[in-house]
C-alpha cells in the first residue's frame, strides 16, 4: 500500500505506531499533496516565556499564519501554570477561529471566535494576569469578526477572509 492509500506500510506513523501528520500544510494548516512545498510547521512542545508566547504569536499572525499561531497558544497552555489554561486555550481558540475563516468555513470560525472570546474574557474576568493582552480589543475583534463572517457566509457568497489583513493585535499596538 502507498501513503496515500492511508492504508499499509506507507502510513504516517512514528515508532510506537501513532498517527502523525508527514505532509507539507499550506500556511493555513491545510494538508499539500506528497511532495509538494510547504510551509514549515511549528516545532511543539516548545516552552516559552508568556512574553515570548505573545510575540511568536503575533508575529505568526501577521503573517497570515493563524493556524500556526494557535499550535504556539497551545504549547502555552500545556506547558504554563493550570490557572492560566484558560487565558492561552482562549486564544488558541480564536487563531483557530480565524483559520476556519481564512479557509471560507464560516459557521466553524464563528463558532470558535466567539468561544476563545468568551474564555479569554472570563479568564480576565478573575483578575489574573493578562500578560500585557488587550483583552477587550481581541474579545471585540473576534466577536467583530465571528458577526461579520456568519453574516457573509448566510449572504451565500461568503468567500475566505485574507488571515493577514484580520489578524488580531494583542497587544493592542497599532500596526
Amino acid at each position: 500500500m502507498d501513503r496515500d492509500s492511508g492504508r499499509g506500510r506507507g502510513r504516517d506513523r512514528d515508532a510506537e505506531g501513532r498517527a502523525r501528520s508527514a505532509r507539507p500544510r499550506d500556511g493555513l494548516g491545510r494538508p499539500l499533496t506528497y511532495g509538494a512545498e510547504g510551509v514549515a510547521r511549528q516545532p511543539e512542545g516548545v516552552v516559552r516565556s508568556p512574553d515570548g508566547t505573545v510575540r511568536e504569536a503575533q508575529r505568526l499572525l501577521d503573517a497570515g499564519m493563524p493556524f500556526h499561531a494557535h499550535e504556539v497558544f497551545e504549547d502555552a497552555w500545556k506547558s504554563g501554570p493550570a490557572g492560566e489554561r484558560d487565558l492561552w486555550q482562549g486564544l488558541a481558540q480564536t487563531a483557530v477561529g480565524l483559520t476556519h475563516a481564512a479557509r471560507g468555513n464560516a459557521a466553524g470560525g464563528a463558532r470558535l471566535l466567539r468561544r476563545g472570546a468568551g474564555r479569554v474574557e472570563e479568564y480576565a474576568r478573575g483578575g489574573a494576569e493578562t500578560y500585557g493582552i488587550d483583552v477587550a480589543g481581541v474579545v471585540a475583534w473576534a466577536r467583530g469578526l465571528a458577526a461579520r463572517v456568519e453574516a457573509a457566509g448566510g449572504a451565500g457568497g461568503a468567500g475566505a477572509v485574507d488571515a493577514a489583513a484580520e489578524a488580531p493585535r494583542l497587544r493592542g499596538l497599532s500596526r
